[in-house]
Formats: structure tokens, C-alpha cells, sequence
């Protein structure tokens, strides 16, 4: 309750003797004492009902006040029993302090006022109460009548006035209050993702109080409600795919009890995100099911099925199996310790949705699975355009990750690194192997690049290494085993590293003598090496042929 509500009731007997700008302050309970010093008894935003016993003399009213303002306290209530009129040493001491103080009525006890107090505050208490179990209801009722966190934030904004977001941890919002109105820059959506993921990467415990511009805001985790989050949890399995809570205000001036409140409303919120990952169980099994087929040589006929199976869980009313990219994603922390698998399938799940896209639903069309440090995706293309230079529509590696590189470069700390790449568009389960070995490739040229956050696509491969995901393994294995097996095992037996030869003698394009300086040898000692490998594998490295199947040998092994 307010204190200016106890102005208004005139049984309570009160008189303002100052404080007049500081009456919209709460009371959070009351307390009776005639101590020097109550501080140890006092928890803030009590009003403070005294006797006056302990007031011997004028210099003795000071220190009290002093105690009693830094304590946090409400205000005083004074009774003129004791002494008739309040002391003006009282009443100069509460207005230098900026302590409301009040004079209570000879003709009404102390017991009055702190019933009426109490009643106040514990049915003020029972309404919050009932609110927050009806906000958790609303919460968890699906369809229309619920509206998911949204609703949670109108109520913040309607009860509290307060604007506030959800942010992924890539910055996309997923929802804010209509008190919001149109939402946060992007810019600022990305600013504050990567301020939240600096702070949970040094330790710091929320909320984390951030200035862009001359607005201030308070950003608090969300964490799942399902996962551990104990001290022994090390913070980089889920640093990156916690949702965050931006609210517009500073935390910092807050009392105990509205922390408390805004933290079970991201308690509320988690539940959200718990529903969400549980609806995405589906589409990670059927990519799961999907990849396995593709990587133990299933038959193209079993892997459409499957496909077939797909396309309507991920494209709702499409009525036929779309084209079909795929997208590799590895996350690699130092040490090793941590699994980076899970952590790239909630990132690619992310990240593969429009970065201007609200709302937690929108990968209902991104199915991904995820073993060791590597996750995959599969992506449905409704449609698969060509463009004017004769390549096709779909995901690019470049734009990918252009708006939530800086957000999780700062997740990704010192010590972590994240490398995606990017497959051609596929028109039938033939493809999928070899769009998925794309990937492969593509994310290993991104692994090649500096910086803590990179991609790749297909269009930067080269051509030999675009067919060479098409061929089976069968065939793969085969072909280099006739070419270098015969190689290996010299080299084994007499250390004469013919490999090495053969790879820098085919990197100087067959010129001898660049190739003798770069290997340190005189040149009739790297004729007579060539020789031997001709000799051992029946070839004649002067011909075109046999140096592009040497080439693709070394290439595939």
C-alpha cells in the first residue's frame, strides 16, 4: 500500500509533518519501537511507529533517523502521548534524511494502525498472488486464449509499466509487450544479445544493467526450466541458447520484492521455452532418422520415404516434397571437455530462421539433428528459383550469420569457436548424400578462416571438389586404394616418403626443379622417387591422366 493511503483514513488519527513528495512510496509491513538503534529488526519499507522512549535530549533524534533512512524504511509514525506536540529536532532530522513523518493522535494506539497495515498488505499480497497464478495460468493454456509470453509482458506492462522483451541469444526477438509498441532497433536487439552473452560468459549473476544510447535496460536469463543450473554446470553448454528478458529500466534502483517478481516471470517464460523445445522433439527425430539413412548408404527409395514423411511435418499444405538444402554446423570449445553438438543444433535452429522474423515458432521448418560437436540441418525449400548469373535460390552462406555474428562472437568468448557451412539446393534423396558432404566441405573451408564465427557455401568450392561429395564410398575407397595403398606400404617399409613426393611434385605442376628446392632434395634424387612411383603403380606421371587421378586420389584419401 502506498502512504498516502493512510492520509486518507481518518480512523488511523495521522498527521503529515513532512515528507510530502515522498507519500507514493510503498509499505511493505509496519513495526513498534522505542529502540535507539532498531536497525537489525528492520528489512525495509516498514512504517516505523515509536513512542518516543528513546529521546532523551535534541541530539538524540539525528542518529535515529539516520539509522532508520539507511535502513530503507517507509516512514515514521510518532505518538504525542508521550510528549504532546513532535519535537522540531524530529521533524528538521526526517526532512534533512527525506523520511516522511507523521504525528499519530494521542486518542489512537499503536495496535490500530498496525492491523489496519497488516490487512492492507497481506490482501494487497493475496491479489499479487492470485495475479501470478492466474498470469501462470494464461500461461499455460495453448491457443488464442493463452498467447505465450506475450501475454506474461502486457501484464508487466499494464501492472508494472514497464516495457519489456524476449531476445534470443542471437538477438531475434520472440516477443514484447504492447507497451512496447514497434519493438527495438535491430541494431539494439543485437547490442544487448551480445552485452547478456559477455556478462553469463564471466560469471556475473543477473540482471545485467546496460546503456545503449541514453536508454538504460535490465537484462535477465532465462534459463530452461528442464536443465541444470547448479555451480558445477559449466556456463558454455548453454550460453548460447538461453533466452534473455530485456526490460527498460534500471534494475539497480529496485527493491527486493519486484527482482523477485521479475524473476518468476522468466520463470514463467522458461516454461515457453520448455513447450517449444518439446514441440521440436518431432523434426530433430526425423532429421536424426533422415541423416542416419544418408550416412549408412540406405537405399535413395528408403531415404524418399522418409522424406516423404517429412514434408508435410515441416511444410504444412504444401502437397509435395520440396528441394532441400542442408547446413553443418560445428562448435568447438578449447579443451575439448564440452560437447559442442547440442550447442550447434539450438544455434543452427536460430539461426537459420529470418533475423526480422518474431515470435518462437518460426523454425517449425528447420528439422535438426546433432552428434559429437557437429549438428545438421535439413532445410525445405518450398521453391528453387534461378537467378540471373544461372545459380539457384535458397540459404547463403554470407547472409547467414551477417546479423548474429557479434552476439555470439561475445557468447563464443576467447575460447570457443563456431564454423557453418552450406549445400546446393537438392531435388531428390539421390542428392542428399552428396549435398550433405558439401556441407562438409564447405564448413571445413569456413574452419580455415580466422575469427571465432565463420561460413562457407558451395559456390566457393572448387569444381573438383564439388563432384567429389557424389562419389560413393564403395567406389572412393577403391579408387584410392589401387592408386596409394602400393605407396603407403614402400613408405612403411623404407621411410622413403613417396606420398609427400607425389603431393608436392603434383602442387609445382610437375616442374622438377621447383619441386626439388621445395622438398630440400638434388633433382636425379626426386627422378629416381617419381620413378619408383610410377613403377609401383603402373603410371606415367608426364600424362595429363594419370596426374588428375593422382590429384583426386590424394583429394579423397
Amino acid at each position: 500500500m502506498r502512504l498516502r493511503a493512510l492520509l486518507d483514513t481518518d480512523a488511523l488519527g495521522l498527521r503529515l509533518l513532512g515528507g510530502e513528495d515522498e507519500l507514493d512510496r510503498t509499505v511493505r509491513g509496519v513495526m513498534t519501537t522505542d529502540l535507539k538503534d532498531p536497525s537489525r529488526y528492520l528489512s525495509g519499507g516498514e512504517l516505523v511507529l515509536t513512542g518516543l522512549a528513546w529521546r532523551h535530549d535534541a541530539a538524540d533524534s539525528e542518529p535515529f533517523v539516520r539509522i532508520l533512512a539507511g535502513a530503507g524504511v517507509a516512514a515514521l509514525a510518532a505518538g504525542e502521548a508521550e510528549l504532546g506536540d513532535i519535537p522540531d529536532d524530529l521533524v528538521v532530522a526526517c526532512a534533512r534524511h527525506r523520511l516522511p513523518l507523521f504525528a499519530v493522535n494521542e486518542s489512537v494506539a499503536f495496535a490500530t494502525i498496525t492491523e489496519h497495515v497488516v490487512r492492507q498488505v497481506s490482501g494487497e499480497r493475496a491479489g499479487d498472488l492470485a495475479a501470478v497464478v492466474d498470469r501462470h495460468r494464461r500461461m499455460m493454456t495453448s491457443g488464442p486464449a493463452g498467447g505465450g509470453p506475450d501475454v506474461v509482458l502486457d501484464l508487466l506492462g499494464t501492472d508494472l509499466d514497464l516495457r519489456a522483451w524476449v531476445l534470443s541469444p542471437t538477438g531475434r526477438p520472440i516477443a514484447g509487450s504492447k507497451l512496447a509498441g514497434a519493438g527495438l532497433p535491430v541494431d539494439v536487439c543485437a547490442e544487448l544479445a551480445a552485452e547478456h552473452l559477455a556478462a553469463a560468459r564471466t560469471g556475473r549473476r543477473g540482471p545485467h544493467r546496460v546503456t545503449v544510447g541514453t536508454t538504460t535496460y535490465s537484462l535477465f536469463p532465462i534459463r530452461s526450466s528442464g536443465r541444470s543450473t547448479g555451480a558445477s554446470r559449466d556456463v558454455r553448454a548453454t550460453v548460447l541458447s538461453d533466452w534473455l528478458l530485456a526490460v527498460e529500466a534500471d534494475a539497480g534502483d529496485w527493491p527486493d520484492e519486484r527482482l523477485d517478481l521479475l524473476q518468476g516471470v522468466t520463470q514463467l517464460i522458461a516454461v515457453e521455452r520448455d513447450r517449444r523445445d518439446a514441440a521440436r522433439t518431432v523434426r530433430r527425430r526425423l532429421a536424426q532418422e533422415i541423416l542416419e539413412l544418408v550416412q549408412t548408404g540406405a537405399a535413395p527409395a528408403e531415404i524418399a520415404a522418409r522424406l516423404r514423411v517429412a514434408a508435410p511435418v515441416l511444410l504444412p499444405g504444401l502437397g509435395a516434397a520440396p528441394h532441400w538444402q542442408v547446413v553443418v554446423a560445428r562448435v568447438e570449445w578449447d579443451g575439448g571437455e564440452i560437447e559442442g553438438g547440442p550447442v550447434a543444433q539450438s544455434l543452427l535452429e536460430e539461426i537459420l530462421v529470418d533475423p526480422l522474423s518474431t515470435g518462437p515458432e518460426h523454425s517449425d521448418r528447420i528439422a535438426v539433428a546433432h552428434t559429437g560437436d557437429e549438428a545438421i540441418a535439413l532445410v525445405p525449400l518450398p521453391a528453387v528459383s534461378t537467378e540471373h548469373d544461372g545459380s539457384e535460390s535458397g540459404l547463403l552462406a554470407d547472409t547467414l550469420l551477417e546479423a548474429v555474428r557479434d552476439p555470439l562472437s561475445a557468447g563464443l568468448n576467447d575460447d570457443g569457436r563456431l564454423t557453418l557451412g552450406v549445400s546446393a539446393a537438392v531435388h531428390s534423396a539421390e542428392g542428399l548424400r552428396g549435398a550433405l558432404e558439401e556441407a562438409r566441405h564447405a564448413r571445413r573451408v569456413a574452419a580455415a578462416r580466422p575469427g571465432r564465427v565463420c561460413a562457407a557455401g558451395h559456390q566457393e568450392l572448387a569444381s573438383h571438389v564439388l563432384l567429389l561429395p557424389f562419389v560413393p564410398d564403395d567406389v572412393r575407397r577403391a579408387f584410392t586404394a589401387r592408386l596409394l595403398d602400393p605407396l603407403r606400404d614402400y613408405d612403411r617399409r623404407h621411410r622413403a616418403e613417396l606420398i609427400p613426393t607425389l603431393e608436392a611434385f603434383l602442387d609445382c605442376d610437375g616442374s622438377w626443379t621447383r619441386c626439388a628446392t621445395r622438398l630440400h632434395l638434388h633433382v636425379n634424387t626426386l627422378r629416381y622417387r617419381v620413378g619408383r612411383i610410377e613403377q609401383l603403380t603402373s603410371r606415367d606421371l608426364s600424362r595429363l591422366e594419370d596426374k588428375l587421378d593422382f590429384f583426386l586420389a590424394l583429394r579423397m584419401s
